[in-house]
Parts: structure tokens; sequence; C-alpha cells
């Protein structure tokens, strides 16, 4: 089992339910804990806080949020707040989103590796008590810093991680971050490429690829019985690679499949348009981009991605008995 691990939240629990499941992986030894926020079902700067303000050991990240509806100043206060509530033990996780839920909100993602660029690098300096004038295609700073007035004053320690998919948000991952999340519902395979590229903007950075934290997303269905632990992902990877283009792009999964799902799918999918796409998913998709099965295969398919090149998992549950995952994976029974 790794020495590093983490767990990863989105809106499957009630958010005290998730207090109690934080506060156990900190007693079981787990590294961190990031809460999602890719879909209008939930803010992850609440949950966040409240993890935050439970627990004393465990780091706490936003898995991710986007680099488009808040603007980077307020990015910075927000995490500025977090860290004053948790000190040293906050990460700032952020992506570029993905259509067409930006476009029906009206946000137009066009040149994402500019504004991407634009926004670390701000929240960066504002983060590390700098007065910033910064005048770039997307942002536009005059004269503005933290105005930390009571509290500590001075540079905050929030390692800034890009959750990146494709290969060039992945190379500029390697360039300006401290990390990169690395997405579910790939293969270990993709890990490879995803590997080369972030070298590639190391390098532009003047840094090794040892220098790029590389956590990763991994949906984790566990159950003793092997059907059901399947079953029980098949549904999250049917909504995925129907409705989200750019893990559909990434995932491995044969375009004959992805087809015949998206001709199923609309967005947003009805239950009995989901219900009907699940049959078009077979169990080898399932277990070639989840880590689904008996504890044993789960264990065995966490390690796939490692050796591919990730540096901690972040567990994503699926299986009702949450703790029972986090028991699983306790680097604690190493």
């Amino acid at each position: 089992m790794p020495d590093r691990v983490a767990l990863y939240l989105q809106d499957a629990h009630p958010i005290r339910d998730g207090m109690e499941f934080v506060r156990y992986a900190e007693e079981k030894g787990f590294e961190a804990v990031w809460q999602a926020e890719s879909r209008l079902v939930r803010d992850a700067i609440v949950p966040m806080a409240a993890f935050a303000a439970t627990t004393e050991r465990i780091k706490v990240g936003s898995g991710v949020i986007n680099n488009w509806t808040r603007n980077p100043a307020l990015i910075a206060a927000t995490f500025l707040t977090l860290d004053d509530l948790a000190p040293d033990r906050i990460i700032l996780g952020i992506g570029a989103w993905w259509d067409p839920l930006a476009k029906n909100v009206g946000i137009e993602r066009r040149k994402p590796l500019t504004a991407m660029r634009e926004v670390v690098t701000v929240v960066r300096k504002l983060l590390n008590a700098e007065r910033v004038t910064f005048h770039g295609e997307f942002v536009h700073l005059t004269d503005v810093e933290l105005d930390v007035v009571h509290g500590r004053k001075g540079p905050r320690n929030v390692p800034i991680m890009i959750g990146a998919t494709g290969m060039k948000m992945m190379e500029l991952a390697g360039e300006i971050a401290d990390g990169v999340v690395l997405n579910y519902l790939v293969s270990p395979q993709y890990n490879a490429r995803a590997m080369e590229h972030l070298e590639i903007g190391a390098k532009r950075a003047g840094r090794s690829l040892d220098e790029i934290d590389r956590p990763q997303l991994i949906v984790c269905s566990m159950d003793e019985d092997r059907e059901k632990a399947l079953n029980g992902a098949r549904k999250l990877v049917t909504q995925y690679l129907g409705q989200q283009p750019h893990i559909m792009k990434a995932s491995g999964v044969s375009q004959e499949v992805l087809d015949e799902i998206h001709q199923v799918l609309t967005w947003p999918a009805t239950e009995e348009e989901i219900e009907r796409a699940m049959e078009l998913v077979p169990d080898e998709v399932v277990q070639l981009i989840t880590a689904s099965g008996t504890p044993d295969e789960c264990r065995a398919k966490v390690q796939e991605y490692l050796d591919a090149g990730a540096t901690c998992p972040i567990l994503y549950p699926l299986a009702p008995d949450v703790k029972a995952m986090i028991d699983a994976f306790s680097p604690l029974s190493n």
C-alpha cells in the first residue's frame, strides 16, 4: 500500500458525514482530503472550511475550483482565509472547467492556457504578500494586495496545483504550478503520456519531473462482492464518458463504445438515459479506468497508477462503506 494516500469527496454524502469521514481518514494516516467542485452541485469552499475546522493534521485541497468564475483576487483572499483556519494545511487545486457546462452559464473558455497562466501567476503573487499590478488578456489588477490588518502577515504556504487533463495544460502545470492533480476515469497508460508532457513543462522552468507533485484522482468502488463493486462504478463511468468531452478523450476507452454512449446521453442526462447507456459499458471498461472490485483488486489497480507516475492516490469512494475503503488503504496498516 502507498505511504501517501488521500480522500476525495464530491456530493454523495451530507457534509457532516463527510466531516466524519475526514476525521477518520486523519486517524488512519491519510495525507489529505480533496473536495470537488466540478458540477453545479456543491461549492468546494464551504466543505473545505468544515473539514479544516474539525481536524488537526490532514491537508485540505480544492479538487478543483475553476479559473473562470472567481476573480483571482477573490481566490487569493479565500485561500488566505482558509489558511487562517488551518495554517500550512490548505492546497489550491484549480482547473479549466469544461463545456457544455461553462458555455451554458455564459462562460466563453477561450485561450484556456493563457487564462490559467494569468490567474495562477497573480494568485501566487498575492498569496506571497506582494502588491500586484498586472494587465493581461484576462486578468487586470492595479496596485492590489491582500490587505491583512489583523492576524498573520507575510507569505502564505498554499501550494497551487493545476487540475490538468489535456497535454498542453499538463505542460503548463509542469512549468508554473507546484504540482498537477491528475484526472480520474483515465487508464494508467494515460499517465505515461502525461509524464512526458509534465516533464516538457518542468524543463521550461528549469525543473525536473521529480519536483512536480502528481496526486491522482482515482474512482474506487470496493466490495467483497466483485459484481456489486463493478456495478457501483458503472453509473459514474457512464455519466462522465458520455457528458464530459475532456475525460472522454483521455479515458483510453474505444471510440466505438464512446460513440454508442454519446448517442444515448444528452446533457444534463435523465435517469432513464443513464440507465440505458450503462448497458453499453462492459466490466472491462469499468476496470480499465477505475479501481473497482475486491479490496485486493482495488489496491492492485491503484498501484498501477502509482507505477505509471502518480505520487499519491486521491481515492473517490463509491461503495456505501467509506470507512472500509479508508481502512483498506490506511498507511498505518503497512
